[in-house]
């Protein structure tokens, strides 16, 4: 299969800049557990950053939609493996936007990963019952469980998780005082930002740290 048809199946790959690694983004609506903690404050998906900025752009949720839908074709993992394949990025992030939809499609990424093995792949995810098939995961696949609320210590049903914090500590992931070149300002320096300094910046970004791939590491902080 060449890579022109892999994209045209599976609707095309997201181009994540500040993470430097392509991912698949679908619509965030359609999250089954994340379209109800959106509505909760409190939770790590009230204000979910993928109902607004860009991704609220009419090509944009066209784009995504068609992503969910071409989950459904047969030649999907094919497709993607293919599209992932042909990238130099070593490393995938699962779902800049949206979350897995059932076991068929938590299956499917299994078998991505496996037609990938020189890739390294992190699947986020809200939905507590892919614990249950953890264990058949892909050796180069982290699933990471994404806890509900803020300021919620990790899960212990989980061997690697991600927490938000409403206080940011020198242990927290340090992407928001990360900027464009990969500098990492200390903590007392990102405080006395103001929105001005922090635009031209342009703090968020991974830099080096891929920590989120990283087996040894239990539980990220944000």
């Amino acid at each position: 299969m060449k890579t022109s048809e892999a994209l045209q199946i599976i609707g095309g790959l997201s181009n994540t800049k500040k993470m430097a690694c392509w991912s698949y983004g679908l619509p965030a609506p359609e999250c089954k557990t994340g379209s109800k903690l959106r509505k909760k404050k409190g939770s790590t998906c009230y204000g979910c950053y993928a109902m607004k900025g860009c991704y609220v752009f009419p090509v944009v949720k066209a784009a995504q939609y068609r992503r969910l839908a071409s989950i459904k074709d047969p030649r999907w993992a094919q497709a993607m493996a293919v599209a992932i394949n042909s990238k130099r990025a070593p490393e995938f992030r699962w779902h800049d936007s949206g979350d897995v939809q059932d076991l068929d499609h938590l299956n499917k990424i299994f078998n991505v990963c496996r037609l990938t093995p020189g890739k390294r792949h992190w699947l986020p995810t809200r939905e507590a019952w892919i614990r249950d098939h953890v264990s058949r995961t892909p050796d180069n696949l982290i699933i990471r469980f994404s806890m509900p609320m803020v300021d919620q210590e990790p899960s212990g049903s989980w061997a690697h998780t991600s927490t938000v914090s409403s206080i940011a500590t020198d242990d927290s992931c340090p992407a928001f005082r990360t900027d464009k070149t990969g500098h990492v300002w200390d903590l007392l320096s990102y405080h006395q930002f103001d929105k001005k300094r922090k635009k031209e910046l342009d703090l968020g970004h991974c830099g080096s740290c891929r920590k989120c791939w990283t087996p040894g590491i239990n539980n990220i902080s944000y």
